[in-house]
């Protein structure tokens, strides 16, 4: 038995693989000028900083190498997006 990979189903595989990429890269940032709050930083200060104005929290907490608003994950209530 053989297999054919038609035109058609490798294009569409191309298409759902970048797809899938794209809405990937779209949930790690929000989009210029969308007006949405991003829930990592590069600094604790700044995670702190956004605590105060975004999340309705204080402090600030590692996630991997960066930071997040809130002295523990999930305490923000604020304005901002849940994460």
């Amino acid at each position: 038995m053989s297999h054919r990979f038609s035109p058609w189903g490798v294009q569409a595989a191309a298409t759902i693989g970048a797809n899938l990429l794209f809405s990937a890269a779209a949930l790690a940032a929000p989009a210029a000028g969308s007006g949405g709050v991003p829930a990592m930083y590069a600094t604790q200060a700044e995670a702190e900083k956004a605590a105060k104005l975004h999340f309705n929290c204080t402090g600030a907490h590692r996630m991997g190498n960066q930071w997040m608003p809130c002295t523990e994950h999930g305490d923000g209530q604020g304005s901002g997006p849940s994460h």
